[in-house]
């Protein structure tokens, strides 16, 4: 009698799978946040192209219209290396565009977010852009109307804007406010210089300045007002 042999067990090899080469280190950039304190409460704008301005309530983060109070404190705290990391989510065109501003870089960067077709003609006019930023109070409503300057802007292009905003709308408006040195123009400013821009006079002396300064703007809005 034949008798059969058991079948061999085969062995499954135990030896680990080898890693061949190095695992490189990935560094994951996450999209930050700019946070400033207001009055004892943490305001913060979101990373673009939302740019949504937020405060803090609780626990929760809750979105609202900043106030110019806000702003301006908020241009006083954030430093240049607050703004670099939050800077590298930014396209090159609309950061070549806020470096322009020292002071307003904050109501620039949410005219770029919210009208980002005006940014070529506010590139080459950077003063008119205080006026689109503080719209509300020039125009005298209670929220913001970014999609009304877009479709303003679509229907008219430029000048059309600047008649929505209750300025002359003409090519010498656009040169006047091109000699502005500084685009940071101060809010106080803008009602009494919109009016300036009205007055045949007043129109003659700022065409006479090739770089109208903060200083030089005062002493017209003053001599307009005496």
């Amino acid at each position: 009698m034949i008798s059969l042999s058991s079948p061999l067990r085969a062995r499954a090899s135990s030896r680990p799978a080898t890693v061949t080469g190095r695992a490189r280190r990935v560094l994951c950039s996450v999209p930050l946040a700019l946070t400033w304190s207001y009055s004892g409460i943490l305001h913060r704008v979101t990373h673009w192209p939302d740019v949504q301005f937020e405060r803090l309530y609780g626990t929760e983060w809750i979105a609202m219209v900043p106030s110019a109070e806000s702003l301006a404190t908020a241009a006083k705290t954030l430093t240049a290396a607050n703004w670099q990391p939050y800077l590298e989510f930014v396209p090159t065109t609309v950061r070549e565009f806020m470096a322009q501003f020292s002071f307003a870089r904050l109501e620039a960067l949410q005219v770029a977010a919210r009208c980002p077709a005006l940014l070529a003609d506010l590139a080459e006019t950077p003063a008119l852009t205080a006026f689109v930023s503080a719209h509300v109070e020039l125009r005298g409503t209670t929220t913001p109307r970014w999609s009304e300057i877009n479709a303003v802007h679509d229907r008219n292009g430029i000048f059309g804007v600047l008649e929505w905003l209750g300025l002359p709308a003409s090519r010498q408006t656009l040169a006047i406010l091109r000699n502005v040195v500084q685009p940071n123009l101060p809010r106080r400013f803008l009602d009494p210089l919109r009016s300036m821009l009205w007055e045949p006079k007043a129109l003659t002396a700022l065409q006479r300045d090739s770089a109208l300064t903060d200083r030089q703007l005062s002493h017209y809005i003053h001599a307009l007002a005496a």
